[in-house]
């Protein structure tokens, strides 16, 4: 049983929700999302202020699109609603970026800057130069985005040099020096 796909998906006030054949339509202050779902499937339906998701039978591929049809809707109402952000920052001497007519321009130690065009609906910031901050009302679109960032130089585990999420902890690795003087003196 989905335990995700049960629960009962609450309409903020301000949205407007349109249900239709295979997709929800889903209007709020900071945009408009479609989510679209096998119809023969999964069955969407409002209950009072609230949105239910159903499935037909209980087929393994019916189970699996359950519950993430129930998590993108909710995802899309919070979304036009409050939207999501992703902080990134850069570590690493040198590493910096910037944003400069609709681009992400990135200088990560290569021979040319790394250029991002940023998509439409997305607001990219670099309150410093070794910080980014991307938000937006869709999440696939935001994490998507902030993980091709992350790519150009994810962060390494000797040094921590890199891109990284605000809130990820690198765990770092002991170099071949620092390892060999602390069992040389145990002869």
């Amino acid at each position: 049983m989905s335990h995700k796909g049960n629960r009962l998906i609450n309409i903020i006030a301000g949205t407007q929700v349109d249900i239709a054949p295979s997709k929800v339509t889903v209007k709020g202050p900071l945009g408009q999302l479609v989510v679209d779902y096998p119809a023969n499937l999964i069955k969407v339906e409002k209950v009072g202020n609230d949105i239910k998701v159903s499935r037909v039978n209980d087929e393994k591929q019916t189970k699996m699109y359950h519950g993430t049809v129930n998590a993108n809707i909710s995802n899309a109402i919070v979304g036009v609603n409050s939207g999501y952000k992703k902080e990134l920052k850069i570590v690493g001497v040198g590493y910096k970026a910037a944003v400069t007519n609709g681009k992400l321009v990135l200088q990560m130690g290569f021979s040319h800057p790394v250029e991002f065009v940023i998509p439409e609906g997305l607001k990219v910031a670099c309150p410093a130069p070794t910080q980014i901050d991307i938000s937006g009302f869709n999440k696939i679109v935001v994490g998507e985005f902030a993980a091709n960032v992350r790519a150009v130089r994810p962060p390494e585990p000797y040094k921590g040099k890199g891109i990284m999420y605000t809130n990820e902890h690198i765990i770092r690795k002991v170099g071949k020096t620092a390892e060999a003087t602390a069992t040389s003196g145990k002869k």
